[in-house]
């Protein structure tokens, strides 16, 4: 496994050789696999794009899950801020739970809630966008 960033290996993140392959690949837009039947009906192609927009893709639960135990920890190093991830009893006006809430109360009486969404680069409103012009999905963005 290859060392990575010592950034990244400070947020508990490493890159293994089979990532920085298909980072490598992606960039330079090699094929990257067989193309293929996604389990979500779609056709996967030789360069792999698909894997990045898929919603049954396996990646973005497990990218959800580091992402959500960095925030939990990150407040929690600060030693001021306990908190505790899926909180019980507490559900947004939608139906869905937040990912975390802060323990002690942030400002004005009320705790912190935060709620981790993972998406993805290449959607194909992103891809649309892009090719109207540099910069603009970028300037979509904010």
């Amino acid at each position: 496994m290859s060392a990575g960033s010592p950034y990244l290996a400070n947020c508990g993140l490493r890159l293994d050789d089979e990532a920085v392959r298909v980072a490598v690949g992606m960039r330079l837009g090699l094929a990257l696999c067989a193309p293929h039947s996604c389990p979500c009906g779609d056709q996967v192609d030789a360069q792999g794009f698909h894997a990045m927009v898929c919603k049954k893709a396996s990646g973005r639960i497990t990218k959800h899950r580091v992402l959500n135990n960095i925030t939990w920890r990150s407040l929690g190093s600060a030693s001021c801020c306990p908190a505790i991830k899926e909180p019980p009893g507490l559900v947004r006006q939608n139906g869905i739970r937040p990912d975390g809430l802060t323990l002690i109360p942030w400002q004005s009486g009320k705790s912190l809630a935060w709620d981790v969404t993972v998406v993805s680069p290449l959607p194909q409103s992103y891809v649309d966008r892009a090719a109207t012009g540099v910069g603009m999905v970028a300037a979509g963005l904010f």
